[in-house]
């Protein structure tokens, strides 16, 4: 989770940082607190095992397996696993966000190149945008706990005023194993196709503009999609999951 700290440290003072690392939320501390425990429980009770339940002979062999785990943990590539699997995590997480479609510019252009001042031009106008998020919400219900608790269900997304009845008995009649988001944007499509035809775009110069910006807007969504449905290959994380682990049980003898 992401949670913003900026305020935080806006005004340089003395101590400003250092307080970052008493944050609870989003911290590595709340993360990782289960873990320590358990690391320092057992380290805690070989500790008294080897001091107080174990002979001489026992401690010998103890300490020789003690030696034998520190000598061979520098060969587990604790550091370089961890640095490879964080910077791709990093740059998958920063990327998510660039990825987010921003339906914005896409207004403030459609605003521009479809005019009419009467009611049918107001009506292309806003039923476009809508279309827009309409699709953005079909993707979210996908990906976000959040948005999903919002819109449960088509119904809901009706009853916001996303999409009306007729669209969604349209919507529904087309098959696919996967997510329609794309439909409301081949909508947005043939609304423009209409626009223009009716003389609304005035020049191709100016719906081709529209058509170029709606399918980056349209490439963002299938990323976002994508991110959601194609993970992190498995065998990255086993690989640093059972190094990690490994170098911890070396460090506890």
């Amino acid at each position: 989770m992401t949670k913003s700290y900026s305020l935080k440290v806006a005004n340089a003072r003395l101590g400003g940082f250092p307080r970052l690392l008493l944050r609870w939320k989003a911290s590595i501390y709340k993360l990782l607190y289960k873990e320590m425990a358990i690391f320092v429980g057992l380290y805690v009770s070989l500790s008294i095992t080897y001091r107080f339940a174990l002979n001489d002979p026992q401690k010998r062999t103890f300490e020789k397996i003690a030696m034998y785990c520190h000598q061979y943990s520098d060969l587990i590539p604790v550091s370089f696993l961890l640095g490879f699997y964080v910077s791709i995590i990093y740059a998958r997480w920063w990327n998510q966000y660039l990825s987010l479609p921003w339906p914005d510019r896409l207004a403030s252009l459609i605003g521009c190149v479809v005019h009419g001042a009467d009611d049918r031009g107001r009506l292309i106008r806003r039923t476009m945008v809508r279309y827009l998020n309409l699709s953005a919400v079909l993707v979210m219900r996908g990906v976000s706990t959040l948005v999903y608790k919002r819109f449960p269900t088509m119904t809901h997304v009706i009853d916001a005023g996303f999409m009306t009845i007729a669209e969604w008995k349209e919507y529904e009649t087309l098959e696919s194993a996967h997510s329609k988001f794309w439909v409301p944007v081949n909508w947005f499509c043939n609304l423009a196709g209409e626009a223009r035809q009716e003389g609304r775009i005035r020049d191709d110069f100016a719906f081709k503009s529209l058509m170029e910006e709606v399918n980056v807007y349209r490439g963002c969504l299938g990323m976002i999609y994508s991110y959601d449905w194609i993970s992190v290959p498995l065998v990255y994380t086993q690989v640093v999951t059972v190094a990690v682990y490994t170098f911890l049980l070396s460090c506890l003898m």
